[in-house]
């Protein structure tokens, strides 16, 4: 896994360029920074931001981070397989690329999306 990703609303991201470093609600609530591989990018993009019509996707490469990084168990059981969390911040400077994404094209039926991770 050379690279991870970290969607966030535009309004976060912006906060994140001004502060240095990422935190949305969820991961503070959590207590960690949730990021997905490739495979399960599709999914979380479906599942948690499903009624938005852009976002920001950041891409990390896992050097930068890989002394913090723990891959664990999904804790609501719904989906398999094992998820990169970041127990520590993610420094803007992790980052190696972003990209403004709007919702287009087609969207795929869940039941895909979830065989997708299997």
């Amino acid at each position: 896994m050379s690279f991870l990703y970290k969607v966030l609303n535009k309004e976060e991201w912006d906060i994140a360029k001004s502060i240095g470093y990422i935190e949305t609600e969820l991961d503070k609530k959590d207590g960690y920074v949730h990021l997905s591989s490739s495979k399960q990018l599709a999914l979380t993009l479906h599942l948690y931001f499903r009624e938005l019509n852009n976002v920001v996707l950041l891409e990390i490469n896992t050097e930068n981070i890989k002394s913090k990084l723990t891959l664990e168990e999904d804790i609501s059981g719904k989906r398999s397989g094992k998820f990169p969390h970041l127990y520590g911040k993610l420094l803007t400077t992790d980052i190696s690329n972003d990209w403004n994404i709007e919702r287009k094209g087609f969207n795929l039926p869940e039941k895909v999306l979830f065989e997708a991770e299997d």
